[in-house]
């Protein structure tokens, strides 16, 4: 009877500390041994360790995303810009070169021939180019805008309480996110449109703001990187608001170098029309100006005659 009451305990002991060894930011984790440790495969029997007290970079997730794309393993699916030089991820997915603290490199080339630099948030930030292409350094993305759209609920909601429920949204559901980085709030209620401005100081290297923009990307489009696989569902009075939609903007320390070349058919179109429509009435005006100019000179002399 002893030997069966240990045995039960043993077997609960293992239980137990299997349940603990886990990862909770991160669902496609490994976690074994005493002490636990977690690894991340990111490529074929190439396994990263991983710090699962804190978000997983986004260099190492978008490893991992690549590489279970490849072996046909779930993944990802594929209010207007904060300033001029803000941009978003066009691009999507790509297998990344990451430094060992899982930053990106300055310069990603995707296992190609064609390179081009990105910003802390791994988001390409100039054009194209060959593997000569240098990219100084690794340029800090210090501001980020979310737009956010919420699924339609009964009643209004409280704009006045907007805020502070999204600051804590964001600091329990995003591994305590520090809730002073929330610079702003703004909410239209007609198109159910809530705008985040995440911001930290331009020289502040230490903070990543990507890495939060990252995970709530995935909640909200119903593809949690965590364990627990919640929503990113802020409480606003008693109202819970569920999301439905997400974009996500990068403004840089430095403005992206981005030319026309860069651009789509379809903008490059458009430019084009509207050059040509200011020409042709630059040129109109021209001679227009000049037809009235030589009837003056024309009339002055019969004038003169007729005197």
């Amino acid at each position: 009877m002893k030997m069966w009451i240990a045995l039960v305990l043993a077997a609960l002991a293992v239980g137990a500390s299997a349940q603990a060894c886990s990862c909770g930011t991160m669902k496609w984790a490994t976690c074994d041994g005493n002490p636990c440790t977690c690894t991340l495969l990111v490529g074929s029997n190439v396994k990263q360790n991983l710090e699962c007290t804190a978000l997983i970079p986004k260099c190492f997730l978008m490893k991992a995303e690549m590489y279970r794309a490849k072996k046909g393993l779930d993944t990802r699916t594929i209010g207007g810009k904060p300033v001029e030089t803000a941009f978003v991820d066009n691009d999507g997915i790509y297998d990344p070169v990451c430094e060992a603290d899982g930053k990106f490199k300055a310069k990603q080339c995707n296992n190609t021939e064609e390179c081009w630099c990105v910003n802390s948030a791994g988001v390409r930030r100039t054009d194209k180019g060959d593997k000569d292409l240098k990219c100084e350094k690794l340029v800090e993305t210090y501001w980020v805008r979310l737009q956010l759209t919420h699924k339609e609920m009964d009643g209004e909601v409280d704009a006045t309480k907007l805020k502070a429920a999204i600051k804590d949204a964001m600091n329990k559901r995003y591994n305590n996110f520090d809730k002073s980085l929330v610079d702003n709030v703004e909410y239209d209620a007609d198109s159910r449109t809530i705008v985040v401005d995440v911001k930290k100081p331009k020289d502040n290297t230490q903070t990543d703001l990507t890495n939060m923009a990252y995970y709530m990307e995935k909640d909200v489009k119903v593809l949690p990187l965590f364990k627990d696989q919640e929503k990113f569902e802020p409480m606003v009075g008693t109202k819970k608001l569920e999301m439905e939609n997400i974009l996500v903007y990068y403004v840089d320390a430095e403005p992206p170098t981005f030319t026309m070349k860069n651009l789509s058919g379809g903008i490059i179109a458009v430019i084009v029309v509207v050059v040509l429509a200011v020409v042709a009435g630059l040129l109109i005006l021209f001679f227009a100006n000049r037809r009235q100019s030589q009837r003056y000179n024309k009339a002055q002399p019969r004038e003169m005659e007729a005197m």
